[in-house]
């Protein structure tokens, strides 16, 4: 007789301390349910609750899509499902010799992937499922059944190749990878990947912005006859021993927020900013990077990163008329007294003596710079007002942007958030990057300040100087970024 899912959650000689009790009453209906199982009174009741369907599936599904609130259980339930497709299934009539089963355990970043490990290890240490082990590594568990569970990272060019007996997608409405959502790419190199076993794809996330495959996937499914099941949930729904005043206090203090985190509410607030339509038609075929122009006044933007996934970031950028050029971006990451000395020398060769920037760190940044013959201006503008800036010049097709993927994608994923106050805000997503893409939309700014015809314009303060002429008095204490006389950096 063969176990089910609802055998390895119930019964106490597997799982059944861990998933019988109420706390875990949903995921069993829903579980039950996405594997074709008759469902009781009650669980009928919560199965329509949380898939919008009005009648239950006759057969097992292929696909399940998690719309659940943080602390749902999402990644205990998750952890269930690989255990019980390494461990309880046989796939050896359908492999060839050498080839081994693979549950895939993906998510955001490999340590996020680990996490998830951790709890189908911690299933494995199950008596009876322990002597299932052949080998443990950073990576995964190996099983003498011909069937491995191993961690993933959200790429569509590492999951090929691989006989899939499940896929486990964690996080999926969060996955970036410097600006890019490969969450499309890699969902389609994984469906044929599993249709040799005929394995399971679940997918599971608090959710985020109405783009992406979740909300994609939950358009097209929720509450429809298909075999890709979605289920929509609140945290407290999955998990009832969550603390209602948790949820409470994070609906006061905001409402936007906590609806996606807690009640599974994708937001309404949040829009993609910036088109990869425009981003691709402003951009040129090559070079990456200009060389100097004698004649030309150019102007530099620095991003500077505290480290980690960041990078230092440099964008040069030059007026022509009514054309802003961005000449370069560069990114490098680690020291930053070695990037700061490298993107002096960068800019000395473009004849730049004052860099712009924003006000990171303090005054270690203007300090380095100076240090190696360089001014530093701290912009006026913060992050969001810079990309306010620089947004519709590039819409207006003004805009002529290097051909680096890096910024390209990271311009990609900017987002326009509606704040509480009713304010937009302008930043990169969860999870990503815009070093590359600050420092481009600083130095395009930068420019939008200077007009042909011999004179400069400050727009929004309505400050004219003739290119040979020195500001009116008082104009330079004002803004001490803007240059004076002809050739001069601002």
């Amino acid at each position: 007789m063969s176990v089910t899912i609802r055998d390895a959650m119930t019964d106490p000689q597997l799982f059944g301390d861990t998933f019988a009790g109420d706390s875990f009453k949903a995921w069993r209906a829903l579980l039950s349910g996405f594997y074709g199982l008759e469902l009781s009174a009650d669980e009928a009741a919560i199965w329509n609750e949380v898939t919008g369907r009005t009648e239950q599936a006759t057969g097992a599904h292929d696909e399940l899509w998690l719309v659940v609130g943080r602390r749902g259980g999402k990644s205990h339930a998750a952890a269930l499902v690989a255990a019980y497709e390494a461990a309880f299934k046989d796939y050896s009539d359908r492999l060839s010799p050498g080839e081994v089963a693979t549950v895939m355990l993906i998510a955001g970043d490999r340590s996020q992937a680990r996490t998830l490990l951790r709890y189908v290890r911690g299933l494995f240490e199950h008596p009876m499922l322990k002597p299932l082990v052949l080998r443990e590594t950073s990576e995964g568990l190996e099983l003498k059944n011909r069937t491995a569970i191993e961690v993933h990272t959200a790429s569509h060019r590492a999951v090929r190749g691989y006989t899939c007996a499940a896929v486990i997608c964690d996080e999926i409405a969060f996955w970036f990878s410097d600006g890019a959502r490969p969450d499309a790419e890699v969902i389609a190199a994984l469906r044929p990947a599993l249709a040799t076993l005929g394995g399971k794809l679940i997918a599971l996330s608090s959710p985020y912005a109405r783009r992406g495959m979740l909300w994609t996937t939950y358009k097209r499914h929720y509450g429809k006859a298909s075999q890709v099941l979605v289920a929509q949930a609140a945290s407290r729904t999955m998990n009832p021993t969550l603390p209602k005043r948790v949820v409470d206090d994070a609906l006061k203090d905001d409402a936007a927020r906590a609806s996606a985190e807690y009640l599974a509410q994708f937001r309404a607030d949040i829009e993609q900013f910036i088109s990869v339509e425009v981003v691709t038609d402003a951009q040129r075929d090559r070079p990456l990077e200009l060389p100097r122009q004698d004649g030309v006044s150019y102007s530099g933007f620095v991003d500077m990163s505290g480290g980690g996934a960041d990078e230092h970031s440099l964008a040069i950028a030059h007026r022509e008329g009514e054309r802003i050029i961005v000449d370069l971006v560069q990114g490098r990451r680690g020291d930053p007294e070695s990037a700061v000395a490298a993107f002096c020398e960068v800019l000395k060769a473009y004849g730049i003596g004052t860099v712009h920037g924003d006000r990171y760190a303090g005054q270690w940044v203007p300090a380095a710079f100076q240090r190696h013959g360089i001014s530093y201006q701290a912009a006026k503008q913060n992050r969001s007002e810079l990309y306010a800036s620089f947004a519709p010049a590039l819409n207006a097709g003004q805009v002529e942007l290097p051909p680096d993927d890096v910024m390209a994608r990271q311009f990609s994923s900017l987002e326009r958030r509606t704040t509480r106050g009713g304010r937009d805000q302008i930043d990169h997503a969860p999870g990503a990057h815009d070093d590359r893409s600050n420092a481009c939309a600083g130095a395009v700014t930068l420019c939008l300040t200077a007009r042909t015809g011999g004179f400069m314009v400050l727009e929004a303060e309505g400050v004219f100087a003739h290119e040979n002429d020195e500001f009116a008095p008082g104009i330079r204490d004002r803004f001490p970024w803007l240059g004076v006389s002809a050739g001069m950096h601002y």
